[in-house]
């Protein structure tokens, strides 16, 4: 089942980064939560449902001109999947880039995303997921 975790959470985590909710829905149990990020700057929050999440993300989009996500892999942690990626962002008005190694966990049930927490830093979220050595990078497919 976890190659399938796997596979479940890189289309999830692909039609989250290209805003197509009409993809996503499928992948997400109705009332998944949405979690904060762990050392960023709102950690408390907890969303529920896609819909909550995609208006989280719309409102976030306002701040920046630029936001980029890139995967960098996906680490079969069992009924969790680690998304190591890279982000970059450009302020809105201000100009100021900031680009940053992090990831996301992403729980899987009964096959579909119940669950995603964000992480700025990725040894924090490997081992949330219980994984124990820092697996080699490598490029997604």
């Amino acid at each position: 089942m976890s190659r399938e975790n796997v596979e479940l959470v890189r289309a999830a985590y692909h039609a989250v980064v290209r805003e197509d909710w009409d993809a996503a829905a499928p992948m997400f149990q109705p009332d998944a939560e949405f979690r904060g990020t762990v050392g960023g700057v709102e950690p408390e929050i907890r969303e529920h449902g896609l819909h909550r999440f995609r208006k989280s993300q719309d409102e976030d989009r306002e701040a920046w001109d630029e936001r980029r996500f890139e995967p960098e892999d996906f680490i079969d942690a069992g009924d969790r999947v680690v998304a190591l990626q890279c982000e970059f962002r450009r302020g809105r008005g201000s100009g100021i880039e900031v680009e940053a190694s992090t990831a996301v966990i992403f729980e899987v049930r009964d096959g579909q995303v119940v669950g995603v927490q964000g992480y700025m830093d990725r040894s924090a979220a490997l081992e949330a997921a219980g994984v124990r050595d820092s697996p080699p990078v490598t490029r997604p497919d």
